[in-house]
């Protein structure tokens, strides 16, 4: 694997970069917050100017024809930044459902719309039972006219507050020649008997429940084939997994750039507390914690590549449970190296932490990953081994 970036892959970090640097301070960040969506209309506009969500979309299709690298690259730097617009939401994780559920016509119809910004899409897939994973599903899309009627409840859904049009995965309820799978539909945010209800996540940015009682859809509603929704959801939540791993690569930098800098600054006894060894050692160990996580990503970025599905989904599981940990032990080691200021709300380090703990529990968390693991293990051996 090549771990240097080409020409046009150091352009695009380089501009979202100096995108946060110019635009998004903390202080910002905290004025956007206070709002009811955490979504900026300039801030989106700039993100489809730059061509941010067009960066992995095909080129057939008004994209850019980039990859997953593309999108790991702009997380990074959005992780650096705590940037609270609903990137991963609507522009990776919808829109990579989107492209690998949708049929021709409905491509060429739906990623133009998404790649300028026109319209914005959310994937509405877990439940309260699925604990971030995409089954089981207990959504039902029952038989209604020559359509369907969608029953059901889905939670975090990421960007669902400023969503134009939801993903909805469902379950068909079992008519005699009608396939049972997982079914993805497109439905609108202003349905008749769709509630969205935001809701304000612990580290302050935004997304929605979504409850649907007896939503009416057509057969054009249906994205894809109906029953073979959940290869294209697995496609997604891959495509999530490594830009979320690589906004918490990012998150982690600056956590440890911040707690540097102030180690240099702080004084106890008469001189910098970064003269004392035993806090050197700790920061060291952070940044120690922070490049195995940066080798995860890598191996992650290489089996989306290259690996199989089930390879795939293994290495997801692998680089979610240890990235996730990681950022939760670095960011909480900012905090406590900071001492009582790094507590406070007005200071910057604090806010790292709890990103981390949200990125641990969307797309289901550490623990969920680590059993995922063990069965799939499991599953490999043989009689003789087990």
């Amino acid at each position: 694997m090549n771990f240097n970036l080409h020409s046009e892959q150091q352009l695009l970090q380089d501009s979202v970069r100096r995108f946060v640097e110019r635009s998004y301070s903390f202080e910002h960040r905290t004025e956007l917050l206070k709002g009811g969506t955490g979504c900026i209309e300039a801030h989106w506009r700039t993100f489809a100017g730059n061509g941010w969500l067009a960066a992995a979309l095909p080129e057939d299709h008004d994209g850019l024809g980039g990859t997953v690298i593309d999108t790991t690259l702009i997380c990074h730097e959005l992780g650096r930044g705590l940037v609270a617009e609903p990137y991963i939401g609507c522009a990776v994780l919808a829109a990579q459902t989107l492209v690998a559920a949708a049929r021709p016509a409905q491509l060429a119809r739906l990623v133009p719309q998404l790649a300028d910004g026109a319209r914005r899409f959310a994937l509405a897939y877990s439940e309260a039972q699925s604990n971030g994973f995409p089954e089981p599903v207990a959504m039902r899309a029952d038989a209604s006219g020559d359509g369907y009627a969608l029953r059901g409840t889905k939670t975090l859904v990421l960007g669902g507050t400023v969503a134009d049009t939801f993903i909805v995965s469902a379950r068909l309820a079992p008519q005699p020649g009608e396939h049972s799978g997982t079914t993805l539909f497109l439905v609108e945010a202003d349905s008749p008997g769709l509630v969205v209800r935001g809701m304000r996540l612990h580290d302050g940015s935004h997304a929605a429940e979504l409850v649907f009682d007896g939503v009416q859809v057509g057969p054009a509603a249906v994205l894809g084939e109906p029953g073979n929704g959940a290869a294209a959801l697995r496609h997604g939540l891959e495509h999530a997994t490594a830009a979320l791993c690589a906004e918490l690569v990012g998150v982690m930098e600056k956590a440890i750039e911040l707690t540097a800098d102030y180690l240099k600054i702080r004084k106890q006894f008469g001189v910098p507390i970064g003269t004392f060894q035993s806090l050197q050692h700790r920061i060291a160990d952070m940044a120690t914690e922070m490049e195995v996580s940066r080798s995860m990503l890598f191996a992650l970025l290489a089996s989306l590549a290259n690996d199989d599905d089930a390879a795939r989904q293994r290495a997801m599981s692998q680089a979610k449970a240890l990235i996730g940990r990681a950022a939760k032990a670095v960011c909480g080691q900012a905090i406590q190296l900071h001492g009582g200021i790094g507590m406070t709300e007005e200071y910057t380090v604090g806010h790292y932490y709890k990103r981390a703990v949200v990125a641990d529990v969307l797309f289901g968390n550490a623990d969920r990953h680590e059993a995922a693991c063990a069965a799939a293990l499991q599953a490999s051996l043989t009689p003789e081994e087990q």
